[in-house]
């Protein structure tokens, strides 16, 4: 049975004049687990940093290919700005990555990163945009209270 990898946890580091900022302790264990780098590239979304392991960028990829018209619009656009956009970032002996100016520009990082965990993927934020967001998606989830149904099955 192949293990999991999750990254958890929201975590502040320091990020140099050159743009170089640790990836957290358990962030590297699970790239060094299933891989040596880590793929970054600008959020479609938001004003942060995506991040996750090239497996998972080999699955979105594979997904985009089997549910996306191949020829379409939205299927070029999307291929574009994360397949176009995304970097390769092996990190250093001391565990550090060096972002790129675009990346950094992008999240408004400049002396801080935070990591936020998001299972599969991590972002990277700017401390005050982050600590907007996730007063908003409290906000949000505490007023809609979603729910989660069973893989498979439906909850009743």
């Amino acid at each position: 049975m192949r293990k999991t990898f999750l990254f958890m946890d929201t975590i502040s580091n320091k990020v140099d004049a050159k743009g170089r900022v640790s990836l957290p302790s358990d962030y590297r264990a699970i790239v060094k687990e299933l891989s040596t780098e880590i793929v970054c590239y600008r959020s479609l979304t938001s004003p942060c940093i995506e991040g996750c392991t090239e497996e998972l960028l080999e699955k979105l990829a594979a997904d985009m290919e089997t549910s996306l018209d191949f020829f379409s619009q939205t299927q070029d656009d999307l291929t574009n700005l994360i397949f176009g956009d995304a970097r390769r970032f092996t990190f250093d002996s001391t565990g550090r990555i060096m972002l790129s100016e675009k990346l950094l520009k992008h999240a408004g990082i400049t002396d801080t990163a935070v990591f936020v965990g998001k299972g599969r993927k991590f972002q990277i934020w700017n401390p005050e945009n982050w600590e907007k967001e996730e007063a908003r998606i409290r906000a949000e989830v505490l007023q809609n209270r979603p729910s989660l149904r069973p893989a498979g099955g439906s909850h009743e």
